[in-house]
């Protein structure tokens, strides 16, 4: 869990080129330069003792950030699935701060993929899909131990592509340790049943319990006592909402069509779409299971 946050951190940072946070910087280029590699990202002098840096194939102008950072600016997605990564957006900045460590394991996993694609060059992306994939599905709930071997032997693959994009000083601790992922799902078994998202989420629970700070144990033990009896209580007030049955951010109104999230957008579909959804319908709805078969 840690280590695929600091990964998508130090991916974003250098994407971004966060001032303080990126690899890329005057001292990589330099140490480039002392190790005779890349010639083309060596700093080069100009006037009044001033190094200019030349752009590097992972680097990306306004605009291309402007692009990158609006596909998350403007996502919506579904309540418990992630929180609401449009904040962390900060488009003035052209920057992206406050991500909390779920938040990172959907990017890594599900959205950079499709926010790379519009802002990068190919093979920058493919190398970034290679690097979600196998997160992916080493975060599967079933995996084969063939799968986990031949993720094992792609993760080495897709390093070597990373560090023919990406500066030495990219590649720390962090991002050699997936090496040694596959193995230890191979090992100890599935990765959820052995990650801290489920225990983080109640340490922080438990922590906002803590009202007197001298005695933060007895402070937790009432909090968690009245967290019970209110729970309790609650289940026999039928007509009042209570934390327990207060209803969801996106409720669509008990309906079985549901509602748009945002503006309603018509859209008419022609008689080729229309056959193919229809087609899609019939051969993916339980209701008519029996009838396919």
């Amino acid at each position: 869990m840690h280590i695929e946050k600091n990964v998508c951190d130090n991916v974003l940072w250098i994407l971004l080129g966060v001032p303080g946070k990126t690899k890329d910087n005057l001292k990589d280029r330099l140490d480039l330069e002392e190790w005779g590699i890349r010639e083309a990202l060596h700093p080069q002098e100009r006037g009044s003792n001033k190094a200019f840096l030349r752009p590097a194939c992972f680097a990306m102008n306004r605009d291309n950030k402007d692009v990158f950072l609006q596909t998350f600016k403007r996502m919506k997605l579904v309540d418990d699935y992630a929180s609401n990564i449009s904040r962390r957006v900060h488009l003035k900045e052209r920057s992206m701060w406050g991500l909390k460590s779920h938040d990172n394991h959907i990017l890594m996993q599900q959205l950079l993929p499709i926010a790379a694609r519009r802002a990068l060059p190919k093979n920058v992306v493919e190398a970034l899909i290679e690097l979600t994939n196998f997160f992916r599905q080493l975060c599967s709930k079933v995996n084969k131990p063939s799968d986990l071997e031949a993720i094992q032997d792609r993760i080495a693959l897709t390093l070597c592509h990373l560090e023919k994009i990406f500066p030495m000083s990219f590649f720390d601790i962090m991002e050699h340790l997936p090496i040694h992922l596959a193995e230890e799902a191979l090992i100890a078994g599935p990765v959820q049943f052995r990650w801290m998202y489920p225990i983080e989420r109640f340490l922080l629970t438990l922590k906002e319990y803590v009202r007197n700070h001298a005695h933060p144990e007895a402070s937790i033990a009432k909090g968690y006592l009245m967290e019970e009896c209110m729970t309790f209580c609650g289940r026999y007030l039928d007509e009042v909402e209570t934390k327990s049955k207060r209803p969801e951010r996106n409720y669509n109104g008990g309906t079985d069509f549901g509602r748009p999230l945002g503006k309603k957008v018509k859209v008419s579909l022609g008689d080729i779409t229309r056959a193919q959804a229809h087609s899609y319908v019939l051969a993916n709805s339980e209701a008519i299971a029996l009838f396919r078969k």
